[in-house]
């Protein structure tokens, strides 16, 4: 995956968090557990998700974790700024200095259609469709396989 694991788990902990109706809160451990995820990890990804804001907390009976925003209005774009910054959609693909249209590495040419593709796609992807999706890619794990036909 081109993201880190923290931003792989943010990702997947706040598609979960989306299929959750408004003000409900879920624990992390919950969240862990359901995702199966590392516990302590995705407790420092949620705090860090808390103070750029995308995620709030409550602590106490009934505490846990929810979306500060619909789903439909947090994009894939802002949980990998967040989490990873955008910083990887500028670089040289190779790590070159002064890596330009004027003066492209090997590389350039195909890693610039590519990382235009992706931004379009982290801009226009919200939480909300990533939420149906991983739901419709659970009812087909858990749908029974027909027997094969001989």
């Amino acid at each position: 995956m081109i993201y880190s694991k923290p931003c792989e788990y943010a990702i997947r902990a706040l598609a979960f968090l989306a299929r959750f109706p408004g003000d409900r809160a879920v624990q992390g451990r919950k969240i862990a557990k359901a995702e199966d995820l590392p516990a302590p990890v995705l407790g420092k990804v949620l705090q860090e998700l808390v103070r750029k804001g995308l995620v709030e907390s409550r602590s106490g009976p009934g505490g846990g974790f929810r979306l500060a925003r619909k789903p439909q209005l947090i994009t894939l774009r802002d949980v990998v700024a967040a989490v990873d910054g955008l910083d990887q959609f500028l670089e040289c693909a190779v790590g070159l200095e002064g890596c330009s249209d004027d003066s492209p590495c090997p590389l350039h040419d195909t890693w610039k259609s590519i990382r235009r593709q992706l931004t379009t796609y982290l801009e226009v992807t919200t939480l909300a469709d990533m939420a149906a999706a991983v739901t419709r890619k659970k009812e087909l794990l858990n749908r029974p396989r027909r027997a094969r036909s001989k």
